[in-house]
């Protein structure tokens, strides 16, 4: 049998303010894309991360898809 889902979506973009997580400009947020597990989604989210770390406005977020799917157990149904 294989490993459950638990989907994880991995985005990012330019921040407006280096306080918040406001995009400085939605049509430009980048969607990685989404990954069966948290380890898939972290090594898509590292590589990104690296590739901007010369822009400090630019952050990439991992969102525990799953956990919206079915916020009581955190895996989805």
């Amino acid at each position: 049998m294989a490993d459950k889902q638990l989907l994880h979506l991995v985005l990012g973009g330019e921040l407006a303010d280096l306080q918040g997580i406001t995009f400085r400009d939605l049509k430009d947020v980048d969607i990685v894309g989404v990954f069966p597990n948290y380890a898939e989604a972290h090594k898509a989210w590292q590589r990104k991360a690296q590739q901007t770390v010369d822009n400090a406005h630019m952050r990439y977020f991992i969102v525990h898809l799953h956990r919206l799917l079915d916020p009581e157990t955190g895996e989805h149904a």
